[in-house]
């Protein structure tokens, strides 16, 4: 009596992994729409804004619709590199969600929950792109 065996062929996909990528691109996305948003209501010097007096990084209201706009608008354009996997956009990511976090705490004074808020945001897009390892996003 003679067995066969057939060897298991380990795939080495995890969908966990490509929808961690999907995930940090579409919170990139958000989070850089919002910040454009965020940034032309800066550069009109919208009543929406909070002045305080005597803040250490203070600027006026459209240095920071600046800083926000173009922050927004690569944010949207490295989400686009990471809906197509590249790994150029990942370490953009990464980069671009760091630099959101510090531009929303260094202007927390002019609106102080809703900087909270996108600092979550970014840190959940710094998790998301850091958790998932080279060769689990490879396609198989």
């Amino acid at each position: 009596m003679t067995a066969t065996h057939t060897a298991h062929v380990q795939r080495t996909e995890r969908p966990w992994a490509e929808g961690l990528t999907v995930f940090a691109a579409v919170m990139l996305m958000i989070a850089g729409i919002l910040d454009i948003c965020r940034g032309v209501m800066g550069i009109a010097e919208d009543d929406v804004f909070v002045s305080t007096r005597n803040y250490v990084f203070e600027f006026d209201l459209t240095s920071w619709g600046w800083i926000h706009l173009v922050l927004g608008v690569v944010a949207v354009i490295v989400s686009l590199g990471l809906f197509q996997k590249a790994l150029w956009a990942r370490v953009a990511g990464v980069g671009v969600a760091g630099l959101v976090i510090i531009a929303n705490f260094l202007s927390l004074p002019y609106s102080p929950v809703w900087s909270i808020v996108m600092i979550a945001f970014s840190a959940f897009i710094i998790w998301a792109l850091c958790v998932v390892r080279p060769d689990d996003s490879a396609e198989v």
